[in-house]
């Protein structure tokens, strides 16, 4: 009776993963956050509702960082990560704001060229989970955090320079993430 109890209990949790949908009453899902900027919101401000993600993670003037927000729904909290030509550097910051641990409810950010982005994102889930959802030394790959888990985050640094001829996109190469976990990178000035 054990044993059928605990696949039972292992089927539920395995859909609740694979669901658009947090599970309930289990714990409360984290909403993603109507803005993506570097700061965190104050303690008492009022949760983010299940509205749609924010439209664009925009950075404010002169600053040359950004968090990108993912949760236990398989979302991103943006579809357009913006920055700035006049930054030398800019940081992106992978903040995981679920509870899933990485092994079930992983999420990457991925920066590709808008063309390779189905390749990578393909060659990534052969890979496997050991290889963070990414083929060793893909050489389509522009920038990409490792794979994380919930309350876990990661930053990685791009060079604005580097994208500056063509149409750039981020996506989770974990699998079954990339349709609804993407976005565009976008150059502004």
């Amino acid at each position: 009776m054990k044993a059928y109890l605990a696949l039972i209990s292992a089927a539920v949790i395995g859909l609740a993963a694979c669901s658009q949908e947090p599970a309930a009453p289990a714990a409360p899902a984290e909403a993603p956050a109507a803005s993506a900027a570097a700061t965190e919101a104050p303690a008492d401000a009022a949760p983010a509702s299940d509205a749609a993600p924010a439209e664009a993670a925009a950075p404010a003037a002169g600053n040359c960082a950004v968090t990108v927000e993912s949760n236990d729904a398989m979302q991103f909290n943006t579809k357009d990560i913006q920055i700035s030509k006049a930054c030398p550097e800019f940081s992106i910051t992978l903040k995981h704001v679920g509870t899933q641990p990485k092994a079930s409810m992983g999420h990457n950010l991925v920066i590709t060229k808008a063309e390779d982005q189905e390749g990578v994102f393909k060659d990534g889930v052969a890979a496997g989970p050991d290889a963070d959802y990414l083929k060793a030394g893909d050489s389509r790959v522009v920038a990409h955090t490792k794979l994380i888990g919930g309350g876990e985050e990661d930053t990685i640094k791009v060079d604005p320079a580097k994208l500056a001829d063509g149409s750039y996109k981020f996506v989770c190469t974990f699998p079954g993430h990339g349709a609804l976990m993407n976005g565009t990178v976008t150059l502004v000035d």
